[in-house]
């Protein structure tokens, strides 16, 4: 990294959104700053290019900074003042401002408008190299040493040694806590990684063969825990996904972790509807669809063939007709309805939008300018910190966000 008497070095560790992101607007403020990414696999922002099924969630349509951080089982109390400072409406006129026009989705998702990745990819390389920023690939850091002066000594695997006047580490999350055991040496304590989003399986498959199947809006909770969420439902091979499955991991990824992904959840496939309201629906079919078969009504939202399996679940003949029903039958149509309880045994990471909690505690980070209250002029943005979102475009927000304030911190030291 060459230097005069004039700039500063700042090295930025990892080559994804965060790192970017940080880089460009360090020298933004700071023109002086002579700036290298170093990325230990071969290609930068590869996250980016796989993210929202290769269109890259950039953010959340959420302008509210309280709503906003709402979204974050952890690190929801620091984000609500950072994005005072940067906030989602903030990150789409970076864009804009750099020719990248988004667009929101009915969920609130916002993607560019090309429905492509590269074009976020494109943008944050061409600002990089706009201000000079060298990237240099396959160039992993396992080191870090203060010296003298607040300097640092970089040590790479080729055994190359680097030296910084400053260091953005941005190097992403990981379920591994061997990643992070280099920045131990550094005095931060890490919070252990886990697993954050992803899909439960069923321990029996009862409804493989309904795979594809959705549901707009059911509630799934874990059972003996406070944990309840509600949104699409998706039936896969192995069991669920969707929003509120998705929600129910991030939320409860530690309890869930220590049960060993072991558990049994509870579906209320009708969510807002109650027990009372389905049992009356159900007496009501009783009366008006008489003659008809149980496995024909019209009275639920729900799937034909996934209502045929819960009436199958509730021990209940699909041929029957509904003048036949028992008040015991409705009693367990309106248990599978309402109150459908799963044996859980796996998971499946989300792959897509993959995500771990844990990483650099956050009570060691001055989150007014991201710097390390460890060591200074040493920096941290994205998911390397104990943050992490559910699904959404809100994990990016986080990278932008906290990249954007280490940038100015950096710019302003």
């Amino acid at each position: 990294m060459p230097g005069n008497r004039n700039t500063r070095n700042l090295a930025v560790i990892g080559g994804g959104a965060a790192g970017f992101f940080g880089a460009v607007n360090a020298v933004t403020a700071d023109p002086t700053l002579d700036i290298t990414i170093f990325e230990r696999s071969r290609s930068v922002l590869s996250k980016v290019r796989v993210s929202g099924g290769g269109r890259c969630n950039v953010t959340h349509h959420c302008y509210d900074p309280e709503i906003l951080s709402r979204a974050y089982p952890r690190g929801q109390k620091e984000l609500r003042w950072a994005f005072e400072r940067f906030d989602a409406a903030d990150t789409v006129d970076w864009f804009e401002d750099r020719g990248v026009k988004l667009k929101t989705e009915e969920d609130g998702r916002m993607f560019p408008v090309t429905d492509d990745s590269e074009t976020i990819i494109h943008c944050l390389t061409k600002a990089a190299r706009r201000y000079g920023i060298t990237t240099r690939t396959k160039a992993q850091v396992d080191r870090v040493e203060p010296r003298d002066g607040n300097r640092f000594l970089l040590h790479l695997n080729d055994g190359n040694r680097i030296q910084a006047d400053l260091v953005l580490v941005a190097i992403g999350g990981s379920s591994r806590r061997s990643y992070y055991q280099w920045l131990e040496g550094l005095e931060h304590s890490i919070v252990p990684p886990v697993p954050s989003l992803f899909t439960f399986n069923f321990r029996e498959k009862i409804f493989q063969d309904l795979a594809g199947i959705s549901v707009p809006n059911a509630q799934v909770t874990v059972k003996n825990s406070s944990f309840a969420h509600t949104g699409p439902v998706l039936i896969t091979h192995w069991g669920l996904s969707g929003p509120a499955v998705l929600k129910t991991s991030a939320w409860a990824a530690r309890f869930l972790n220590k049960q060993e992904y072991r558990f049994t959840i509870r579906v209320n496939w009708l969510y807002p509807l109650t027990q009372k309201q389905v049992r009356e629906g159900l007496k009501q079919l009783r009366n008006s669809n008489a003659r008809k078969t149980v496995a024909k009504q019209d009275h639920f939202p729900l799937p034909g063939r996934l209502w045929e399996r819960l009436v199958e679940l509730a021990q209940v003949n699909t041929g029957k007709r509904w003048a036949e029903l028992s008040n015991r039958d409705i009693h367990e149509m309106t248990r599978q309805l309402v109150a459908g309880s799963y044996e859980i045994q796996g998971k499946t990471t989300y792959k897509e939008e993959f995500v771990t909690c844990g990483g650099i505690s956050l009570d060691e980070v001055d989150f007014g300018t991201m710097q390390s209250k460890k060591c200074p002029g040493l920096y941290f943005a994205g998911e390397v910190l104990d943050i992490d979102a559910i699904t959404g475009g809100y994990n990016f927000q986080a990278a932008w966000t906290t990249s954007w304030i280490a940038a100015q911190g950096i710019a302003g030291r």
